[in-house]
């Protein structure tokens, strides 16, 4: 065989992969799933969990994976504005889509408890804290404004679901982060009184919310199909709920204004954690009944990690909200539920790799 015959195959090959990364990237970011910070929040709140539980080597490797996952993820929806911003404003007014925005906001905030329980990270938390209240008011009020004023309106059965008490988590994930950066001094009373009014507007959309998500639930027909994962954050919103009330009650003795609210927080953060409890076995035997009597196929799709956060959340609220009431016998649950939320949390990222590999091979 000559010289001539030989061309050179490695740049035309490293060309072509870099398209198709291209390709699948552009491809990713205008199908984005407003909802996908969820990814974040549930790797977020597994690895608090894990590292609460004593495991901490796969809580500081969570890290990691979230920092992969956090600025990537910005990026996408960064393109996505600049790119495909028609598909941006059509999902900001859509009452399935739009929810998933406040992902966004909860995301960072667990980012941000998570560099702080995990790393000690004070000032990284600090400004994902800053970063998330300011995220917290732009989404929040777009939100309710785009689904108020718009003309045509979908029916209540079309139109809620789980997704919608992710404006709840979001607002109660701004309350934990605070509540893990100032443990020892206490922040200005500006601030204490924010965090607090936070709370309560936190607890104010899950009890709005979740009375019209249960209509639908028992008054609504609805096909196996109905029951997605985001239903998990039924449990989730106020799982997250009994934690800042649980966090709240650990810093009624440094914050003052929290000292005179202290009977009303430990009732109400007792009432979240029970009702998160009652959910725990309903959602499963609605998982059950879908999966194993419809014998619907599972398969990887991003809403899922709205039904891993909701895990990982109630192995932490249930942590926290043991040593906030003093009891001492409830470690058996967060115990077995991070294995739980662990697992589901592998299945997930392994399922996130087969989709990304498959993206990228057919473009």
């Amino acid at each position: 065989m000559s010289g001539d015959d030989v061309s050179p195959r490695p740049p035309a090959l490293s060309r072509g992969l870099a398209e198709r990364l291209a390709g699948g990237i552009r491809d990713g970011a205008a199908s984005l799933f407003p909802g996908y910070f969820a990814l974040v929040m549930a790797t977020g709140v597994v690895s608090i969990a894990c590292q609460l539980t004593g495991l901490r080597p796969v809580a500081l490797v969570l890290v990691a994976v979230n920092w992969v996952a956090y600025p990537a993820l910005w990026g996408l929806t960064l393109l996505r504005a600049a790119r495909f911003r028609d598909q941006l404003l059509r999902d900001v007014s859509d009452h399935q889509r739009a929810p998933g925005f406040f992902t966004i906001v909860a995301g960072t905030c667990v980012l941000g408890t998570q560099n702080m329980v995990v790393l000690g990270a004070r000032d990284v938390a600090a400004g994902l804290w800053w970063l998330g209240l300011c995220l917290w008011f732009v989404i929040m009020y777009t939100f309710f404004t785009a689904v108020t004023v718009r003309r045509r309106k979908p029916t209540l059965a079309r139109g809620i679901n789980g997704a919608w008490l992710i404006a709840a988590v979001s607002t109660q994930a701004v309350v934990v982060l605070r509540g893990v950066i100032d443990t020892a001094q206490p922040p200005p009373e500006a601030i204490q009184f924010q965090v607090i009014a936070m709370f309560m507007i936190g607890a104010m959309l899950y009890l709005a919310i979740i009375p019209l998500i249960f209509y639908r639930l028992t008054f609504v027909p609805l096909s196996h199909s109905d029951f997605s994962p985001p239903y998990w954050i039924n449990m989730g919103a106020v799982a997250i709920s009994a934690l800042a009330g649980s966090i709240l009650i650990q810093r009624a003795g440094v914050w003052p204004l929290l000292a005179p609210l202290l009977p009303f927080l430990k009732g109400f953060t007792f009432f979240f954690w029970a009702v998160a409890s009652w959910w725990i076995p309903f959602l499963f035997a609605l998982m059950g009944w879908r999966y194993l009597w419809q014998r619907d196929r599972f398969t990887y799709e991003p809403a899922v990690w709205g039904m891993i956060f909701p895990l990982g959340m109630y192995t932490t609220s249930t942590f926290q909200f043991d040593r906030a009431m003093g009891y001492g016998f409830l470690d058996p649950i967060p115990a077995v539920m991070v294995f739980v939320a662990l697992g589901s949390w592998g299945l997930a990222i392994l399922g996130l790799a087969r989709r990304v590999a498959r993206s990228v091979a057919s473009a």
